[in-house]
């Protein structure tokens, strides 16, 4: 498992992951009270069609009636428990020293844009039947990406059950991320087999993350500046 190395820094206060991880569990919560069929007309009803967007008239509607927004609302719908405790997990380790570098605006604008392009990837991919989409482990994908492209260098420590103990050991940050985009591209290629994932927005959240962090590094990089008083 990824165990978070705290820095030395001082720290300034974070908002946007608090925010958001507020906003998921409070989803969830909401979601899993409701009845079964209650449960599955919300999902239906807020999540992603897979084939929905398919060809230029269903754009058309899709801008004209609102439901495009699906691709940022499905992000806040979560299938069970577990589904969002990893969510979470991988948001709670890569989402604060990403949010620290960027900025909560930026932060947030890169969950989100980062969750709908990472929809649409899987809506794309996909195809028909209408699958709903839900889940905001493409948004989480995104941040993992800019957490790559932000700190190339990074260290993460892991923690390796060997016999009876356990010991903890620090990896570069881009041999595991690396081998966890591998596994994605592996698993959106081997079919249903490995569950039903939608592999290609985990690839399209993780690809957008890194050319987000890219194409705004000069404003970070003006941010930092600001914060250190030259």
């Amino acid at each position: 498992m990824f165990v978070g190395i705290a820095t030395r820094r001082r720290t300034r206060v974070l908002w946007a992951n608090p925010l958001l991880f507020a906003a998921l569990w409070l989803a969830y919560l909401w979601t899993a009270t409701r009845s079964p069929a209650l449960r599955l007309g919300t999902e239906q009803a807020w999540g992603v069609l897979a084939g929905g967007l398919d060809s230029a008239a269903a754009w058309r509607s899709a801008l004209t009636d609102g439901s495009l927004l699906r691709l940022v609302t499905a992000l806040f719908l979560h299938a069970d428990w577990l589904h969002l405790l990893g969510n979470l997990v991988f948001l709670l380790i890569f989402g604060p020293p990403a949010e620290r570098t960027m900025g909560g605006l930026r932060f947030l604008l890169l969950f989100l844009l980062g969750g709908a392009v990472a929809n649409l990837a899987a809506v794309l991919a996909i195809g028909p039947p209408d699958n709903v989409i839900i889940g905001a482990s493409g948004a989480v994908s995104a941040v993992i990406g800019a957490y790559l492209a932000l700190f190339p260098q990074a260290r993460l420590g892991v923690v390796l059950p060997l016999g009876l103990f356990l010991q903890f050991v620090r990896v570069p940050a881009s041999l595991l991320i690396g081998l966890w985009a591998l596994l994605q591209v592996i698993f959106a290629y081997s079919g249903p087999r490995f569950g039903a994932v939608a592999w290609a927005a985990h690839l399209g959240g993780f690809l957008f993350g890194i050319v987000f962090a890219l194409f705004t590094r000069a404003a970070i990089a003006r941010r930092l500046r600001r914060q250190r008083g030259y």
